[in-house]
């Protein structure tokens, strides 16, 4: 089924782009894919947005005409006639992995990669920096950072890329030194004390 979606998603995602290409080339694309974030952004936190947007039982006419309401002239036009397209095909529920796979389409084009950056306080823009110049030197590519507080954290940093995390917080490096120290320390301390006791 996930397959399934995912070809689903890339279809329409790739119908999109094109179609923003020709509309208004590299600044329309861009301005697509922040409107379908935003649209997707509203749905995940408000449960009645997403319920209006994924709901099976909603009458198809009469949603249209909702959508058409609700974001006439508040997003651009190409954006709304795609909403109201996926919603008489019954494909409006799938906005989210096909916004994902649009998102997919636009780093690729502008060599950018989405990043997701979690650490246990906000930090500074200096540093924002110089973590983001650290990973473009590492991909290869123009970074977009998302930084989120995560205050269970005791210090450092997680960054998770696509399916990737890279954990480089406080917690995992002493979870590994005990690991460490448990499977090889405890040799390595038996061994200490047999040769303090042997020599005196």
């Amino acid at each position: 089924m996930t397959t399934q979606t995912d070809a689903l998603a890339n279809v329409y995602a790739r119908s999109l782009f094109e179609l923003a290409l020709d509309a208004g080339g590299n600044d329309k694309i861009v301005e697509i894919a922040d409107e379908l974030e935003q649209i997707c952004e509203l749905a995940r936190q408000d449960q009645k947005v997403g319920l209006f947007l994924s709901s099976p039982i909603i009458d198809v006419s009469a949603r249209g005409t909702a959508l058409s309401s609700i974001f006439s002239n508040r997003i651009t036009d190409l954006t709304l006639r795609f909403l109201l397209v996926l919603n008489d095909k019954g494909r409006l529920h799938h906005l989210e992995p096909i916004t994902n796979a649009y998102d997919k389409l636009v780093q690729d084009a502008f060599g950018r990669v989405e990043v997701d950056m979690f650490t246990p306080v906000a930090v500074d823009a200096s540093t924002m920096d110089s973590i983001k110049n650290h990973i473009q030197k590492m991909l290869g590519k123009e970074p977009v950072l998302h930084p989120y507080v995560d205050k269970a954290m005791l210090g450092g940093i997680k960054v998770r890329i696509g399916d990737t995390l890279i954990d480089g917080s406080v917690q995992t490096k002493l979870r590994r030194l005990s690991e460490s120290i448990q499977d090889n320390g405890g040799t390595a301390i038996r061994e200490k004390f047999e040769t303090y006791l042997e020599d005196n």
